[in-house]
């Protein structure tokens, strides 16, 4: 039998998920700080910079979903939420890591060189950023793990496997999601939005597995 890393976190964050009993109204500047953000990287005409960061955004709500599915199906998630935020919105991810996110792939984009070819000690600039960026959530996963706040549940999950299925997939999406053509980044945009809504109806408000 596979002995679970905290195993009683799953329930925790379960018993949060979707109430306003822990709300703090810090939740609704640092909403605010997110949509200034964005206006102003649109004001600048920074449309590739927002791409960017939408690209990431939609996969991290996927990849939140699937954790959410893990969960359902199997009785633990691969990481919980279990105190700590003031909005749990699925048993992996609270208000404050969601908003984290939204931001994200913006800060990576504007880490970049405007030169897409350009080189760094010999690498393409945008795997450097991506896989950079990915390294740094991941070790910032290691230190939140010694919280309260946030738990790898399965022993074989940490900071090597988010770093390989999470993050890399994130910076990634943000970082090539920047260069592509605006019809490409619309349909990967608005793709991963249809299907990140429709699962979270379903299965989420209709089903009530996530």
């Amino acid at each position: 039998m596979m002995v679970l890393h905290n195993p009683e976190a799953t329930q925790q964050a379960l018993s949060m998920l979707r109430t306003g009993t822990h709300f703090q109204w810090y939740v609704i500047p640092l909403f605010i700080i997110v949509l200034y953000i964005y206006a102003t990287e649109y004001e600048r005409g920074n449309f590739r910079v927002i791409a960017g960061g939408l690209a990431l955004y939609m996969v991290h709500w996927f990849v939140e979903i699937v954790n959410a599915l893990i969960q359902h199906f199997s009785g633990h998630a691969l990481w919980t939420v279990p105190s700590g935020s003031a909005f749990v919105i699925m048993v992996g991810v609270g208000i404050e890591i969601n908003l984290m996110f939204a931001i994200a792939g913006i800060v990576a984009c504007k880490m970049m060189p405007k030169d897409p070819a350009q080189k760094i000690l010999g690498i393409n600039n945008r795997l450097v950023v991506a896989v950079s960026n990915a390294a740094l959530a991941s070790i910032l996963e290691i230190f939140l793990v010694r919280t309260p706040t946030f738990v790898w549940v399965y022993p074989w999950w940490g900071a090597l496997p988010v770093f390989i299925t999470v993050y890399i997939p994130f910076f990634a999406a943000a970082c090539y999601g920047h260069d592509w053509q605006p019809r490409i980044q619309k349909l990967f945009i608005g793709s991963l939005f249809g299907i990140n809504a429709v699962a979270f109806i379903l299965f989420g408000l209709i089903l009530g597995w996530i």
